[in-house]
């Protein structure tokens, strides 16, 4: 594929389908916003918890009002709070994580960044009934290399029972040959190195908690990089012995598969309720 067509395929605000590219980013910024502000303003939280020593290493934790056992993942969490008031209404612990993100962070640190954060829940909450991990994008590219972490170097293995990945890449090579995320990826082995596909096709034993469910998630209007990028993630999974399934949301571009989570009847809302509480 020419540079010019990966750039196109992996810039998601070129294939919104209701929106410019620039209103739908000004849309998810404000309704991302919007979401942290109201989910913070219950005073029902733990903002700013450090999980590391680096400044950008904290967490903040929503709790639903009357507190049970749970976790939820994210990235970025000043912005990211989409998912807090329909699951926190339903029982479910939500944490959002920071990380230094470009150009503060490399691949690599942010992978081990995010690997701390669970280790740290895990630590701080050994009794809970379950870790989910969500992400989108980006961040569905950290949260499915946690599926390859070595846990056993931190002293402590995750009570991971689910990934709920949205509209993610799972393959870095790509994204080599662009020229947003060029800087980040200099070679074909940091690529290789931080891509979850690339681990899962090496693999050579079966994964350590089979009963872990994978939702890959991906969006109807999300670019045809994406999907490929996708299924592909699932049919690696599924090679492997994961438990994994594909969804495919119907009408929803890029960035509405995650700002619709903010409403308690969307499907993916309801999808990962009726997933948490079947595993529990």
């Amino acid at each position: 594929m020419r540079k010019e067509e990966l750039e196109n395929q992996y810039s998601p605000s070129r294939w919104v389908v209701r929106l410019g590219a620039e209103e739908a980013l000004r849309t998810y910024s404000h309704i991302g916003n919007e979401a942290t502000k109201s989910a913070r303003a219950t005073g029902r939280s733990l903002l700013d918890v450090h999980y590391g020593d680096g400044e950008g290493e904290k967490l903040d934790i929503y709790f639903p009002a009357a507190v049970s056992e749970g976790f939820w993942q994210s990235g970025s969490k000043d912005t990211s709070a989409f998912m807090v008031s329909p699951l926190t209404a339903q029982g479910v612990v939500v944490v959002i994580v920071a990380y230094d993100i470009a150009p503060k962070g490399t691949l690599d640190q942010m992978v081990d960044q995010v690997t701390q954060s669970i280790v740290f829940v895990q630590r701080q909450y050994p009794g809970n009934q379950g870790i989910y991990l969500c992400g989108h994008s980006a961040g569905a590219h950290l949260a499915a290399m946690m599926l390859v972490a070595n846990w056993t170097k931190h002293g402590v293995t995750p009570n991971l029972k689910g990934l709920f990945l949205m509209s993610g890449i799972y393959d870095l090579e790509p994204i080599m040959h662009t020229s947003e995320n060029a800087p980040l990826l200099t070679t074909l082995q940091d690529a290789q190195r931080n891509s979850p596909q690339w681990h899962l096709e090496m693999a050579t034993t079966q994964p350590a908690g089979p009963a872990c469910r994978i939702l890959v998630i991906v969006g109807q209007h999300d670019s045809p990089e994406f999907h490929r990028q996708s299924r592909e993630f699932y049919q690696t999974l599924r090679r492997g012995g994961w438990k994994a399934s594909l969804e495919e949301l119907h009408d929803v571009d890029h960035f509405e598969i995650l700002w619709n989570l903010t409403q308690k009847d969307y499907v993916l809302t309801q999808i990962i309720l009726k997933t948490i509480f079947q595993e529990s």
